[in-house]
């Protein structure tokens, strides 16, 4: 039925007829597709694919649609054929066949033998499409009459035969030929052919349809195959199988995207994988074409994929996220935030991984690809928030990473998100990037600002800025008017309960006072008014506080109304952002890092004031606050309002109508700093090995692209060769010399600091104080492990209560007592400075400080209880918080640093507990509920108590039965448990058969005879 011939074959949809999974899988389907649920590789984003291989007939294939999604193999295409079609070209094979009949009788003859209807047994038949199955019933039952009239007088092809070259030919692809594979093809077709030719009830056009359909399947198996090689095109959801636009429907509520997205995914920029930076307001829908970029990398092109974000709740929240998409598709979900991370990552043969990453841990994730020699397996780097570029410290880092990304790979592609820029020109130049810029919004955004008890509407095109709008109609008694003479409480009952709403305080404290504030004049319909679902949240706040809960909560959690803001534990704050997502909540007072933080909108916004602690508001930092009004598919219009003073009128002018804000490299922030780690790194990593070569890298920074305005008292050249010789003097770079001229290597604790991300101002304080614990490591208790990753940023925030410090110091051991003396504390010390008494001999405050957060963390470890600790030192939970998170990434970071230097052997396995415990803190048989992903310790109690004691008890769990024997556990949360647990557990599973697999090899330079 196939010519030898160069034949055109065209996939044109002739039936919108959907097949399931699992009728398409018969006995004739290849092993490959029947063993597995991974989606076939796929082709480049074009519209024509060239087909090659396997099947020696087919020279060339052209083809104008093409879906090989798991769900449905054709999707709505039934045949892949055009003009040339088995089923358009009928007649003519009926009336071939009727002439060839005798010669057709000879082939049988050849080979056929007995009945072929043994061969099609129920069990064969089951695997069948219903179609089919239904037809070879048919032909079954009437064969079988007729064999019962006839005897043996109709010949069928001789079963073991078929069934051996079948077995050959499907069941073992990779050791079969393409000559093979023909064979089997003709032998399959004239099988059909006599059997067509059997008495039987059937029609012959309708046995010759079904031998035609079964060959079409057949030899698009094979077809599929081949052309996954050579095309990245897996179907028409831009690139990807319609079963990935089915999961965005069920898991993320989307059943169609805006405009601007369709024509993001499809400009030519995205096709051709060039780097691309798009730009729109917040709320926009930016992420959900990341995602798919992300999911045509990993399931098209095969290729790892990285997703940078500039917060680890946003990490924790989007792995969460992404978990059933992994486990849908088949690719790993890996998790880069705070101690979490291996470097470099699992190299796996199978599966393709999305790395999920903080900007930190991003800089390391690809330090340590480049080091492996794996950069190129990363297709795609995502960055969200790229405007962070201009961020301080954090955005040198995300400099170094995507410079390195692009000095050192050709084929990584990178698309970054951003806010809209003044200079966004300096970004697409940095990154040899195309711009898309739209300012879509899917609610429209009105703002305003209130001037005493008037609101006027923000109209930048007025020459006052301010068009008059409406009075605050709202009666205030004199006792109100003095507490709130901002009428704070007037704006906010406009929308509350109905809707809900964020109120933008300066302060910490200034939103716990305004939530309670509130609270005292609202009516008593506020209580009632989802009752039982607050009384639930309060009941999961006392537990996540070990029956404690903050009065101010306490008091506002009732009327719908809460605080947020880093003085929260991170348990409290995930339960008010959830209670809030769920409508339970209806009012935040929080401070700007919301804003930056989880998307939490609310049809009415409200600025407490244009300053962020004593610092007038950014133009940025404005727009991504009032960008939280409007709640896309719930409000149809979103609403800000700023409130001023008439101090503060002029300048609100300014913020409201002026130009968006310039992004500069910060690589020269805090005295060049980020150039020093860069060059350091770039000296360690073989990626330049002499001065010229790092000023050839520094010339594709962003910082040299901003040379003119960033370095003005000297050129970007002397600044390198500076950063050299400063490298030098700490002993972090040597030079040697060879022909070629002066040679710069990194030294031992060059390669550990650039290794475990140590901070260049720390390191040889680091490297001393390691030395020094050596001498005297005392492992009784894990004080002094403690002491050794106490982070030294955190020092300068620490003011000891010498009371509380002379209580905590009492009370430890000898040995602990001998171990504060060795580091520079002795007893006698913090005794005088209780009582009041003057210290003559000058004490190293930094050490004093570093001993005191040190205790805070040791009895942390010891009690797990948060809040007691925080009772016991009189500090803030948040900040408690703060430094347990950032003691367990320090504790990492020291780690990696030790691995490098030899003579630290011991601390290795000591830190790596350490480590362990940090993260979580929490007692031993908990840390493995504790690493999947959202899970707080609160609900890992919960589990464990309800008996999902492991890792494997949560994977394996039914949702649905996990909803219902955990207490306040919804569906929704009960699914992405799961999906997260087996997530992780598979991840773990796959290094450990990756290092088994290593074992196993057989050496590539093995000796032979």
């Amino acid at each position: 039925m196939m010519n030898a011939e160069k034949q055109e074959i065209k996939v044109r949809r002739v039936s919108s007829r959907k097949r399931s999974r699992d009728s398409l899988k018969s006995h004739l389907t290849p092993a490959k597709k029947r063993g597995s649920t991974s989606l076939g590789q796929c082709p480049d984003s074009t519209e024509n694919g060239v087909f090659t291989g396997a099947m020696a007939d087919i020279k060339a294939t052209e083809v104008c649609y093409y879906c090989s999604d798991n769900e449905d193999l054709f999707g709505d295409y039934d045949s892949i054929l055009g003009d040339s079609s088995f089923l358009a070209k009928l007649d003519c094979a009926e009336q071939d066949e009727r002439r060839h009949d005798s010669l057709l009788k000879q082939a049988c003859d050849d080979v056929l033998t007995d009945s072929i209807l043994d061969d099609f047994r129920e069990e064969s038949l089951k695997d069948l499409p219903a179609t089919q199955r239904e037809f070879q019933e048919e032909v079954l039952e009437g064969a079988k009459r007729d064999k019962r009239r006839e005897g043996d007088k109709t010949s069928t092809p001789f079963r073991n035969t078929v069934e051996e070259e079948t077995e050959r030919a499907f069941g073992n692809r990779t050791a079969s030929s393409p000559k093979a594979k023909r064979r089997v093809t003709d032998q399959l077709k004239r099988a059909l052919l006599c059997n067509a030719a059997a008495p039987s009830s059937v029609s012959r056009t309708a046995v010759l349809k079904e031998a035609v359909v079964s060959e079409e399947i057949s030899f698009a198996m094979q077809a599929m195959e081949t052309v996954s090689a050579e095309t990245t095109d897996l179907g028409p959801f831009f690139g990807l199988p319609t079963k990935v636009k089915d999961l965005i429907c069920k898991l993320k509520g989307i059943k169609n995207l805006y405009d601007w997205q369709e024509t993001c995914l499809n400009l030519d920029c995205v096709q051709e994988r060039r780097n691309l930076i798009y730009s729109l307001p917040t709320s926009g829908g930016k992420t959900l074409v990341a995602e798919i970029l992300i999911l045509r990398e990993l399931l098209c092109r095969k290729k790892d994929s990285l997703f940078i974000l500039p917060y680890v709740a946003l990490v924790q929240e989007k792995v969460r996220g992404l978990a059933s998409f992994g486990l849908e598709l088949d690719f790993m979900v890996e998790e880069y935030a705070g101690s979490k991370g291996r470097f470099p990552p699992v190299k796996r043969r199978n599966r393709r991984s999305l790395y999920i990453a903080t900007i930190e841990k991003a800089h390391s994730l690809v330090n340590s690809l480049i080091e492996t020699d794996r950069l190129d397996n990363l297709g795609l780097v995502v960055v969200d928030e790229l405007h962070m570029l201009g961020d301080g410290s954090r955005g040198a880092v995300i400099e170094m990473t995507l410079a390195k990304v692009l000095y050192a790979s050709k084929t990584t592609q990178i698309i970054g998100m951003s806010a809209t820029l003044g200079n966004i020109k300096d970004l697409q130049t940095f990154l040899r990037a195309e711009n898309y810029t739209n300012d879509f919004r899917p609610v429209q955004l009105r703002e305003y600002v209130k001037l005493k008890d008037s609101i006027y509407e923000v109209d930048p095109k007025e020459e006052d800025c301010f068009k008059f709008s409406r009075p605050l109609n709202f009666k205030y008694s004199s006792s109100m008017q003095k507490i709130d003479p901002d009428h704070i409480i007037a704006l906010v009952t406009e929308v509350i309960p109905t809707h809900s709403c964020l109120v933008f305080c300066p302060t910490k404290k200034n939103c716990e006072n305004v939530a309670g504030m509130i609270c005292k004049y609202l009516k008593e319909e506020f209580l009632l008014h989802k009752e039982a679902e607050k009384a639930v949240l309060l009941r999961e706040l006392r537990n996540s506080g070990n029956g404690s809960v903050c009065p101010v909560l306490r008091k506002t959690v009732p009327y719908g109304l809460a605080y947020h803001h880093s003085g929260l534990t991170g348990e409290e704050r995930k339960l008010v952002e959830d209670a809030y997502s769920d409508g339970v909540l209806c009012l935040l007072a929080c401070t700007s890092t919301l804003a930056a933080g989880i998307n939490l909108p609310a049809r009415r916004v409200i600025l407490r004031s244009p300053y962020v602690a004593t610092d007038f508001l950014k133009r940025s930092q404005y727009k991504q606050m009032v960008g939280r009004a409007g709640r896309a598919g719930i409000d149809t219009i979103g609403e800000s309002i700023l409130i001023l003073q008439d101090k503060d009128k002029t300048m609100a002018k300014k913020l409201v109508s002026a130009p968006m804000e310039i992004c500069y490299s910060n690589l020269m922030h805090d005295n060049g700093k980020g150039v020093l780690s860069l060059i350091l790194s770039l000296i360690g990593l073989n990626i330049t090995s002499s001065l010229e070569q790092v000023k050839d890298f520094m010339s594709a920074t962003l910082l040299h692209v901003q040379e003119r305005q960033l370095c003005v008292e000297r050129s970007l050249g002397e600044t390198v060769q500076e950063c050299v010789g400063l490298l030098k003097e700490k002993g972090l770079v040597a030079v040697s010399a060879d022909a070629r001229g002066e040679i710069l290597q990194v030294t031992r604790l060059g390669k550990a600091t650039y290794k475990g991300s140590v901070d260049l101002t720390y390191s040889d304080e680091l490297y001393k104080d390691l030395s020094k614990g050596l001498e005297s490591l005392m492992l009784d208790s894990f004080l002094h492990l403690v002491y050794l990753v106490t982070p030294y940023d955190l020092i300068s925030q620490c003011k000891p209560d010498w009371m509380i410090y002379f209580r905590q110091f009492t009370l430890l051991s000898t040995s602990e007592q001998k171990m504060s003396a060795a580091v520079g504390v002795p007893e006698s010390f913090v005794a005088r400075k209780a009582a009041g008494q003057t210290v003559k001999k000058n004490m190293n405050p930094v050490v004093v400080k570093r001993l005191y957060l040190a205790l805070v963390l040791f009895n942390l470890l010891k009690e797990t209880n948060l809040w007691s600790v925080a009772e016991k030192f009189q500090l803030s939970r948040g900040f408690i918080q703060t430094l347990l998170s950032s003691s367990s990434a320090f504790c990492s970071c020291v780690l990696h640093f030790t691995e490098e230097l030899e003579e630290f052997w011991p601390f290795k396995a000591l830190l790596a507990e350490l480590t362990r415990r940090l993260s979580y803190c929490v007692t031993a048989e908990l840390i493995p509920l504790m690493e999947v992903a959202g899970v707080m310790e609160s609900r890992a109690k919960q589990l464990y108590n309800a008996g999902y004691k492991t890792l494997a008890h949560l994977a394996n769990a039914d949702p649905s039965a996990l909803a219902k024997n955990v207490e306040n556990l919804y569906k929704k949360q009960a699914n992405q448990i799961v999906a997260s647990a087996k997530m992780l557990l598979n991840e773990k599973a796959a290094a450990l058969q990756e290092e088994v697999d290593d074992l196993l090899m057989m050496p590539l330079d093995l000796p032979q005879l």
